[in-house]
């Protein structure tokens, strides 16, 4: 017994090359998309603004603002604590924007190394 492929399915040459210009697309437009998110900056703070870092989509750091008023000798640690959820959440805005962004593209499609 053959298998049937739907109208439209089959191996042809045709067929293939559609699929090829359409993953040749696919690719331009993941690469496209990819050096966009690479040069958007994500400004974000912590502390009720206290501290403000500024982070590129390749998620290198481009500035740390702190408000005098936090910095406390006695209590360094608070001062840290601000930076860690600062950088943290730039990090997670990147990466949560990249995935939307991507699937976008992709459609969805699960792709490694995305």
């Amino acid at each position: 017994m053959k298998a049937r492929l739907p109208q439209g399915m089959g191996g042809g040459p045709k067929n293939m090359q559609n699929m090829l210009r359409q993953a040749q697309k696919m690719q331009e437009d993941i690469e496209r998309k990819q050096a966009e998110l690479a040069e958007k900056e994500y400004v974000v703070s912590s502390g009720g603004g206290m501290v403000e870092v500024t982070v590129t989509g390749k998620h290198e750091i481009k500035a740390v603002g702190i408000n005098p008023e936090v910095v406390d000798p006695e209590d360094v640690e608070m001062l840290e604590d601000m930076l860690v959820a600062a950088l943290n959440e730039a990090m997670r805005q990147i990466e949560e924007e990249s995935e939307r962004e991507l699937s976008s593209v992709t459609g969805g499609m699960n792709i490694p190394g995305l």
